[in-house]
This record gives structure tokens, sequence and C-alpha cells, in this order.
């Protein structure tokens, strides 16, 4: 089992990662932040590949929601492979448990369902610097639809823990990640989209029903 899933589940409160109160802060934020942050880069990058680059609209278009499409995979990576990595390094163990462990640990705690400014911001640059060097200008159209992505996943997986399912049909995606949450750790990595997980054989092997997470404490 991976190291983000030792330990028990907790519904209510929140884990104090530093002492230090402005450390602390730093690790947490709210949608409205995440959204005040990139929105502006979103529109700004579409703007600039059509007015300034003259880039074709259908272009813009076709990478943006190439875009969107890749960060289901990146998406899928990083949770399997770097958040629920099994590494026995007690640094790497630490840095794997501030990034990811302690939302297992707390699910429900809404100041850490979207990762923060800092860490986010800068993996944002480091993938936008590896998109301009594959694909130059065209990255201003596909970044905007990666960050895109991110921020549709980010919501969804917001909304997972934060809220009950608002229509009976999205049951299923709650049901989904909770057991992933509180069944199956190692399986269902896909938030987005199940997709991957489905390519990969990390599907969630649990059947019947599962929407009362909060009955497990």
């Amino acid at each position: 089992m991976s190291n983000s899933h030792d330990f028990k589940i907790k519904n209510k409160g929140q884990a104090t990662l530093f002492h230090s109160k402005k450390l602390e802060v730093l690790t947490k934020t709210s949608p409205q932040v995440i959204f005040s942050i990139y929105i502006p880069i979103i529109s700004a990058m579409i703007i600039y590949s059509l007015v300034v680059a003259n880039v074709a609209w259908y272009a813009v278009i076709g990478f943006y929601f190439f875009g969107m499409f890749f960060w289901t995979f990146f998406e899928y990576l990083m949770h399997r492979f770097v958040f629920h990595n099994d590494s026995h390094n007690p640094r790497i163990q630490k840095i794997t448990y501030t990034a990811h462990g302690v939302h297992h640990e707390f699910p429900r705690d809404k100041d850490r369902l979207f990762m923060p400014p800092v860490p986010s911001l800068l993996i944002a640059t480091i993938m936008y610097s590896i998109f301009y060097l594959i694909m130059k200008g065209y990255a201003f159209s596909f970044f905007p639809g990666f960050v895109s992505g991110y921020l549709a996943y980010g919501s969804m997986h917001y909304a997972i823990h934060a809220f009950a399912p608002p229509f009976r049909f999205m049951k299923s995606w709650w049901r989904y990640h909770h057991l992933h949450h509180y069944k199956e750790p190692d399986m269902g990595f896909g938030v987005s989209s199940p997709m991957w997980d489905h390519v990969f054989g990390t599907v969630p092997k649990t059947v019947g029903k599962f929407d009362n997470p909060e009955a497990l404490d």
C-alpha cells in the first residue's frame, strides 16, 4: 500500500503541517484564489494567440482541447506515481504526506482540496516551459487548455469532498472517488475521468453501494 494512506482517516478536523503560522498559511487555499490566478492567465494567452500571434482560430481551439485532454493523463500520472509513491525514504515520505497524504488523512478539509498557489504556480511554470520547448507558439493555446483541465478537475474534486452529489446521475462519480479514499487507495486515480484507470488496469474492484464515507468514523 502506498505510504499516503498509512493512518486512520479523519472526516473532521485539519492537520497542522508546520509550526510556523506563515508557512501553514501557504499550505491552504480556496477555489476563489486559484480561479483568480489562472483565469486571467488563460484569457491573456488565448487573446495573445488570436490577436498578437495571429494563430488561426481553429488551431487555437484544437490545441486548447488537446491541452484539456492531456491534463487527464498528467493528472493520472501525478496522482498514481508521485502522490502515491512507495518510497521508504523519510524525507520523500514527508514531502508526499505534505503534498497529498494529508488530504487522505483529512479528506473533508476544504482548505486543502486545491493545491496551494505557490507549488501550483511552480508546477504550472515548469509544465509551460516544457510545452513551449516542444510546440513553441502553440503552447499559448495548449497551456490554457491544460490549466482549464486542472480547474475542472479541482472544481470536481472540491465538490466531491465538500458537498453531496447535486444530481442522481453524478452519484457514481462521487462513489468512484470515495472508493479511492476509503476502500482502495491504490486504485481509482482518475478524478477528471476514469478513462486512464481503465487503460492501465487501476479501476477499483469494490462492488455494491458505497455512498456514506462518514459511516466509517
